[in-house]
């Protein structure tokens, strides 16, 4: 089914790829170690662990509306990936982030301080359009006109991704009896490998007959959308090498930062001569952190464009010849020209913001290595309908269960997501393994694969007789 202008649309919704930082069964955990740092870079401190490595982490999450999987599912799968669009007049969405960890480090400075450094790769990306309506029937452009003749047509994408090192420092800020509280702070410097972005907003349409056949014109609207330049420098004629050195060779330099802070109420116990050292026990956890402020820069790339009073002579007609066939963006820009009265090319660079966050996190430690864990997550960007363009997290709430000693861990977390659905997610860990899905119907069901994830983790540590840091002189029992 060819349908113009309405596939390209949907198509990039739908599709969207960013070519994420939450390992949600951890959140909270002592033995989080290098994976909490992304979280809040105080929680390096409190873990018996002196120092580990993460060797390398994935993890991946999308969500949307737009689009269902059938018969395929993370156990389960076809031999071809089938999917449908989603019918209806409702507004749809589309949201992905990803992010790969590689040799992050975390070191213990004794007690009271710590450190970690690494390196990672991340991305976000969203897509939201205005209501309008859609179903599996339609043809062409003029059958989709008709069933939104009287639709305003707006949307946005945004997405970024990069490449980035990091530093954290964690130190002790405040030591009693009752509790202890740790500050840290992370610095990003980052490369912006792919940004995109796209805008569209009061598209109209008329209705006329001529010759006893209704006709729709393309009335009022404006569009903008943009890339960032490195992908100029791609081209098919040179090896892979070569295209991969031009295409980092071009990027930009950004940088972000996180800041957070750790409270513990201690355990109100009275340590015996000879008791297990007790130093990182708690009974409540109360964190709070700040994250990714920051953001990536981008030149844009020649096939940018800036579109806007269209051809009141384009008809549906016209449409469907001028974009069934275009198959790069050079032709998509040769076939806007001739529909629209004012379009150019946007010079210089534009900047997408990380995805900035207040992120607020309790955790309770129970018997019998019991804990549970709540996490709230406040985005602090925009709509993207403007100048200013930003990335997003998708998870607004969790709330996590969990079993864990210092070789295993089961973890059952419960997520509500920015767009309100809510799943149910499970991980197991089994020595240096950590591997995770944020929601079971991922695995269980063959029509849920477009909302949830996975990840995975390798993180080493000592074994048990380096397990603990030494006790610092003013904790130790005096010798007779």
């Amino acid at each position: 089914m060819k349908i113009g202008l309405l596939g390209i649309v949907i198509g990039i919704i739908c599709t969207l790829e960013t070519k994420a930082q939450d390992y949600q069964a951890i959140q909270g955990s002592p033995y989080a170690g290098s994976l909490g740092v992304t979280d809040n870079p105080a929680s390096i401190l409190n873990t018996p662990y002196p120092w580990d490595i993460t060797i390398f982490s994935a993890q991946l999450k999308n969500t949307t509306n737009a689009i269902h999987f059938d018969n395929f599912s993370y156990l389960h799968h076809a031999d071809t990936l089938a999917y449908n669009y989603n019918n209806g007049n409702i507004k749809r969405y589309a949201a992905v982030n990803f992010n790969v960890h590689l040799l992050n480090v975390r070191l213990n400075l004794g007690r009271k301080q710590a450190i970690s450094f690494g390196a990672n790769l991340r991305g976000y990306g969203a897509a939201r359009t205005g209501r309008f309506q859609y179903n599996d029937t339609i043809a062409n452009m003029n059958q989709f006109l008709n069933l939104n003749q009287s639709t305003t047509f707006q949307g946005n994408l945004v997405s970024s991704s990069w490449l980035e090192l990091y530093g954290t420092y964690s130190k002790t800020l405040l030591d009693d009896e009752k509790g202890r509280l740790n500050g840290g702070i992370t610095l990003r410097g980052m490369r912006g490998i792919s940004g995109v972005y796209a805008q569209l907003s009061g598209g109209t349409v008329n209705r006329a007959v001529l010759n006893n056949l209704t006709v729709y014109s393309l009335a009022a609207g404006q569009g903008k959308y943009g890339y960032s330049s490195n992908f100029d420098w791609w081209h098919t004629n040179q090896s892979t090498t070569q295209n991969l050195k031009d295409f980092l060779g071009h990027t930009r330099a950004g940088a972000a930062m996180d800041i957070g802070f750790e409270y513990l109420v201690k355990p109100q116990e009275v340590k015996m001569w000879n008791d297990p050292d007790d130093y990182f026990d708690y009974v409540w956890k109360f964190g709070a952190s700040l994250l990714d402020v920051g953001e990536n820069v981008y030149v844009y790339g020649s096939q940018s464009r800036v579109a806007s009073s269209p051809n009141s002579l384009a008809t549906d007609v016209e449409l469907n010849n001028k974009f069934d066939y275009t198959n790069t963006l050079a032709q998509f820009n040769d076939s806007l020209a001739t529909i629209v009265n004012a379009i150019g090319a946007p010079s210089g660079k534009f900047r997408i913001y990380n995805p900035a966050r207040v992120q607020l996190n309790v955790d309770r430690m129970l018997p019998q290595h019991f804990a549970v864990n709540a996490n709230l997550t406040l985005n602090l960007g925009g709509n993207n309908s403007g100048k200013m363009l930003f990335t997003k997290e998708i998870t607004l709430a969790a709330v996590t269960p969990r079993w864990e000693t210092r070789n295993l861990g089961a973890y059952l977390p419960v997520t509500v997501t920015t767009d309100g659905k809510v799943w149910v997610g499970g991980a197991f860990k089994a020595g240096p393994l950590l591997l995770g899905v944020h929601n079971w119907a991922n695995v269980f069901s063959k029509k849920d694969l477009q909302n949830g994830g996975f990840y995975l983790a390798l993180v080493i540590h000592p074994g048990k007789k380096g397990f603990s840091l030494k006790e610092e002189k003013n904790y130790t029992c005096p010798k007779d």
